[in-house]
């Protein structure tokens, strides 16, 4: 395939204007091949970065003074694929400056007499469809969700997701959305129920739900629900080792793998919580409490439901919590490792709610509980016992 073609199956497949034919052969071109993914994947992360930088942005200027900057460079290749980007990015980006993006984040970084497309760091948030195809989900823009058909399925707006209830689906087809590290997504499902994905959490879920069946969903991570009402039609949230049951609801369920514990806040409303571990294991949950488990057991307690669900307006709330669970909230909300080389902090309880402030100022007031050190450096945190105790 030429490459002007690929360049403009690239962007009509970016954009959401494929149709189905040349949806086909973009997916021909692109399967099997790694060379082709390779090409893809850098045209996708380099679009995904000028929109995140760039989206204020608007000027012939800079990008001419980019474009000087890569003429004295002698990769011919590079030269024409970063010259096609500009050409369409006008189609991607509303309002795009290559050489302001290029003067604060180093994507295009002359070495020797290269250009090299370094690696965007940031994480994509990802939605893979039914027939298995994964679309980047870019929270500056908008877009139609299209299934395997060419239909519409529903419409990404930002940071958010509504399916529609217009399809006229037999079975049970699912779609899964994949958030990562340091954000938060929107999902309105087909029923009308709304969901608010926490950071490092997945959800697969029917893109419509069908009638005489249950309306069950498959979380890993952290998510809360407002769950529209249907007495028929239960609502079912599935986690590796709990199942949460409604009719029509509002509660926030905790099931991070790598937490190896999960648990649910219940806001509004009642659920049935029930154990994958072990059989007749199953608790009522009433407002205000929290079902969780204690040797394999599930129990319920009474809970200060706003810390559990602070996270939906954009806080972190700590209630008498340790730094060792803290620890891994403030992974996720700021998509950073932290290594705590000083075990005492493990034991000091924390009370405290954060929204605007970043991780120097949020580690700056955990220092004030107890002193240590910190250092940062390509998103890694190391927590040291300062020197002089």
């Amino acid at each position: 395939m030429a490459e002007n073609k690929v360049e403009q199956l690239i962007v009509k497949y970016i954009t959401n204007q494929a149709d189905l034919e040349e949806m086909d052969a973009f997916n021909k071109w692109l399967e099997g091949n790694a060379a082709n993914q390779k090409v893809f994947k850098d045209f996708v992360k380099t679009n995904y970065a000028i929109n995140c930088a760039m989206n204020a942005f608007d000027s012939e200027g800079p990008k001419k003074n980019i474009m000087q900057r890569i003429k004295q460079e002698r990769n011919l290749f590079l030269k024409r694929r970063v010259k096609s980007y500009l050409k369409y990015a006008a189609v991607i980006v509303l309002g795009v400056s290559a050489f302001y993006f290029y003067q604060k984040s180093d994507v295009f970084t002359p070495k020797g007499n290269k250009v090299d497309i370094v690696n965007i760091t940031e994480e994509l948030i990802t939605l893979q469809l039914d027939n298995g195809k994964v679309e980047v989900i870019d929270p500056i823009n908008s877009k139609n969700i299209i299934n395997r058909f060419g239909k519409i399925i529903g419409r990404q707006d930002k940071t958010k997701i509504m399916y529609s209830d217009d399809i006229s689906d037999k079975f049970l087809t699912y779609n899964t959305i994949k958030i990562p590290y340091g954000k938060h997504f929107e999902l309105g499902l087909s029923d009308g129920t709304v969901v608010y994905l926490n950071s490092g959490s997945s959800l697969r879920y029917p893109v419509r739900f069908l009638k005489g069946q249950s309306r069950q969903v498959f979380l890993n991570g952290e998510a809360y629900f407002d769950v529209a009402k249907d007495k028929k039609h239960p609502f079912i949230v599935g986690s590796s080792d709990m199942n949460v049951k409604v009719l029509g609801t509002k509660f926030n369920v905790t099931s991070y793998k790598e937490d190896a514990k999960t648990y649910t806040v219940l806001v509004e409303g009642s659920v049935v919580a029930s154990s994958n571990v072990t059989e007749n294991n199953e608790v009522i949950l009433r407002p205000g409490n929290r079902a969780f488990f204690e040797n394999k057991n599930l129990k319920t307690e009474p809970v200060d439901v706003r810390k559990y669900i602070a996270w939906v307006s954009g806080q972190l709330m700590f209630i008498d919590d340790s730094f060792g669970v803290i620890t891994n909230k403030l992974e996720r909300k700021y998509n950073v490792d932290i290594v705590n080389n000083y075990d005492e902090l493990n034991n000091i309880m924390i009370t405290a709610t954060f929204k605007e402030e970043n991780i120097e100022q949020v580690l700056k007031t955990f220092q004030t509980y107890k002193s240590f050190n910190y250092t940062i450096k390509n998103k890694v945190i190391t927590i040291t016992k300062p020197k002089n105790m």
